[in-house]
């Protein structure tokens, strides 16, 4: 929590004490939001009951337990019978007197957000005022006249309180609702754990920060929720913010090796404040940047280097070419063309560190990676001797990904031809690909040859690190080391049983459907019309925008080639979604509706009828998963 989130925490809770009359508030889970400090006093209650995240259930067995309601014969069927009618959400004013004789009056009133908000008002005086008229109405003495009179005056204060209190409710509901609609909209998993480690808040956004988790999780144990793996990751941070510190960390998550980066930041009741984001593309982006500056610096201090290297070779060629036509000795002339030998292997090798070096990007583009591997197995197995052979194990889902097929096909090419030269005449080489959650591509090549030694497993992508002698480079698997982490991937390198394996890992990433064309956004908030703009140009679309039903309907007029409708539900004006899918009706256009109304909803159901609905919030995979199944026009 930032210094204004608790200074305005702060006065929240400083506004609620000062209000005469006792407050709780409690959600839809019946868990306590707030309350204020006359809530505590008049039920005489402890402060575990008070602390936000405690249950309904437990507190009314308190007050039951003390003798509030009077005897009970049944507790637990009393408690139960409370529970029952809070969870109905039905507004209600009662008065009764209480067991030290005192009269209450309790009004409860429910948030549009799920749960109630209910003020308690001692009106001890009031009702014995009421007696007293009751009790002398016959003498209508100067002494009914001032209890009327104060009666009057305690009713007019009575008045103004309410009033206030209903302005206090609506202004904690209507923050309540936008700070809920604020953090359910972020892309991270916002939380608070109390100091046993159970979540008392959550924006219900785990499942997106780790996928193979719930994301109702309100009231389960932080170990639970993440799972063992997860959890003996962030214990110690955990632990540190219990101790008063503020840690900021990331881990790769084990399920499908995402990249988390979690914020822990202590609360003073004991509490933690938790924030996670899934961070992989970010970490895969700042890989791939990393490399582009190393391969930057390596072209400006080579490049110097190179040019003149490549005059003195094209001098020493040419003096050798020269000495060639004399009629020399025979010993003679083997060293002519062994130095000539020598100078065409130092061009090949600039061209390769050209090639390492040199400022050629990435050109991802849509690729069919079945297609790809197919037709690596077409080119590579003519380099092969007859003894060594040549597996393609294909476990990839059938779509087209962002990949640059180019560098890839050269990259995989590399390591099968060094596994050629590992096994020698007899022996295989497997290539297989697999896809590791929805986060990583990975290719691994292995072969049965001998397998890396010891320093080859050290220095391997060491630039012109060789085990072949004067037949190698040294430059083959820096290369393709540099291809992975310029897409931010990774490359290992090992050992199996049989022989040696190289992996590589590159980021998996679906490729826009190819028939996108044009489509029209209608939403009225111009921050979550950024949002949606952005999924649909991720997903191929060019978008053009509205606000309104008559402005989207003007624009379907005038526009041709429109090929997608998304539209709130809610907008601008009186017209809704639901009257812009019935315009659109018999135009063909297919039209999607968002909302962020709760299926009870009778808009919700009414949409339901016209056309798909999608409930915000909601992901990019989402969209498009609604958009393939809706049928073209």
């Amino acid at each position: 929590m930032n210094r204004s989130e608790k200074h305005r925490a702060a006065m929240t809770t400083a506004g609620l004490n000062l209000i005469a009359q006792a407050m709780s508030i409690y959600d839809s889970d019946l868990r306590l939001a707030a309350c204020n400090r006359r809530f505590q006093e008049m039920f005489d209650l402890p402060d575990h009951l008070i602390t936000p995240g405690a249950r309904f259930d437990e507190t009314i067995r308190h007050i039951a337990t003390s003798g509030e309601y009077g005897p009970v014969d049944d507790i637990e069927a009393f408690v139960q019978q409370r529970v029952d009618q809070a969870l109905d959400f039905v507004p209600h004013y009662l008065e009764r007197e209480r067991s030290n004789g005192q009269v209450i009056s309790i009004e409860g009133a429910p948030l549009p957000q799920g749960g109630w908000v209910t003020v308690y008002t001692d009106i001890t005086r009031t009702k014995r005022i009421e007696q007293l008229l009751r009790a002398r109405s016959e003498e209508m003495s100067d002494q009914l006249i001032a209890h009327t009179e104060e009666l009057s005056a305690t009713n007019r204060k009575l008045a103004a309180t309410i009033t206030a209190l209903e302005e206090a409710k609506n202004q904690l509901t209507e923050i309540e609702a936008r700070t809920r609609l604020t953090t359910e909209m972020m892309p991270a998993h916002i939380a608070h754990v109390d100091a046993d480690g159970y979540y008392t808040y959550t924006n219900r956004r785990l499942s997106s920060v780790f996928p193979s988790r719930p994301s109702e999780i309100l009231g389960m144990h932080i170990a639970d929720a993440l799972g063992g793996p997860a959890y003996d990751k962030i214990a110690p941070h955990l632990m540190a913010a219990y101790q008063g510190e503020s840690p900021v960390f990331e881990f790769n998550e084990d399920h499908d090796s995402r990249r988390i980066r979690v914020a822990f930041t202590p609360d003073n009741m004991g509490g933690v404040f938790i924030l996670s984001m899934d961070v992989t593309e970010e970490t895969q982006t700042r890989v791939a940047l990393q490399q582009a500056r190393r391969r930057e610096m390596a072209a400006q201090m080579t490049s110097g280097l190179a040019h003149d290297f490549s005059n003195l070779l094209t001098i020493i060629l040419g003096m050798q070419g020269k000495l060639a036509k004399f009629d020399l000795p025979a010993d003679a002339d083997e060293l002519v063309q062994a130095t000539l030998s020598a100078a065409r292997r130092g061009g090949r090798l600039l061209n390769r560190i050209a090639e390492m070096t040199g400022h050629r990007s990435l050109r991802p583009r849509a690729t069919d990676l079945h297609g790809l591997l197919q037709e690596l197995q077409v080119l590579a197995t003519p380099s092969l001797p007859q003894g060594v052979g040549l597996s393609i194990v294909d476990h990839t889902p059938d779509v087209r990904l962002l990949l640059d097929p180019g560098k890839l096909q050269d990259a995989l090419l590399n390591l099968i031809l060094n596994a050629r030269d590992a096994c020698g005449s007899q022996g295989q080489i497997t290539v297989s690909a697999h896809v590791v959650g929805q986060t990583w591509l990975e290719l691994s090549v292995n072969d049965t040859g001998p397998g890396f030694s010891k320093t080859a497993l050290e220095k391997a992508l060491n630039p012109f690190f060789t085990t072949k002698g004067s037949e190698g480079s040294g430059l083959g698997l820096p290369m393709v080391y540099d291809m992975a982490k310029s897409t931010g991937g990774d490359m290992r390198l090992g050992n199996t049983v049989s022989g040696a394996s190289v992996t590589l890992r590159i980021p998996y990433r679906l490729a826009p459907d190819a028939d996108g064309g044009l489509a029209l956004l209608v939403e009225d908030s111009e921050e979550l019309r950024a949002t949606f703009r952005d999924m649909l140009i991720d997903l191929g679309y060019a978008v053009i925008e509205a606000t309104s039903v008559d402005e989207a309907c003007a624009l379907t007029a005038d526009i041709e080639g429109i090929a997608l409708v998304l539209s709130d539900i809610k907008l601008q004006g009186a017209a809704t979604g639901i009257d812009l899918a019935d315009r659109l009706q018999g135009t063909g256009l297919p039209c999607i509706l968002m909302t962020s109304l709760p299926t009870s909803d009778a808009l919700f159901r009414q949409a339901l009828k016209r056309c798909p609905v999608l409930q915000k919030p909601f992901t990019t995979h989402q969209l498009s998963a609604l958009i393939k199944s809706e049928p073209a026009a």
